[in-house]
């Protein structure tokens, strides 16, 4: 079964970078493909953020269907933004909101925002 990727407004995708951000400092948060794989995996994930420009794409691809899966909420960014927001200034092909923090009102639009585009 394959996952398209779908594309989300630029105001999706700034809130869920700034709820990265916001959980990066106040909560915790999973970086690179391996680490959320393992959160996802261990339900413990709240938010997943996914490189829509990895290469080669088999490196993220299982990510999505485990989050359908565990039904863990997840979009498509650029990994350049997705390595901005949490701090390390590389691209990173993945990333996961796992304590929220200060952001738990963030994410809860977020989510919001991603079920209506997923309708």
């Amino acid at each position: 079964m394959a996952y398209a990727k779908f594309e989300v407004s630029k105001e999706v995708a700034d809130m869920a970078l700034d709820a990265l951000e916001s959980a990066r400092d106040t909560g915790k948060i999973r970086k690179g493909t391996n680490e959320v794989t393992k959160a996802v995996e261990r339900g413990i994930a709240k938010l997943v953020l996914i490189g829509n420009d990895v290469n080669p794409p088999e490196i993220v691809m299982h990510i999505p269907m485990i989050c359908e899966e565990k039904k863990i909420p997840y979009l498509f960014i650029s990994k350049a933004d997705i390595g901005d927001a949490v701090g390390i200034h590389v691209p990173s092909a993945a990333s996961c909101i796992v304590e929220a923090g200060k952001a738990k009102e963030i994410i809860a639009n977020v989510v919001e925002k991603l079920k209506e585009i997923k309708k």
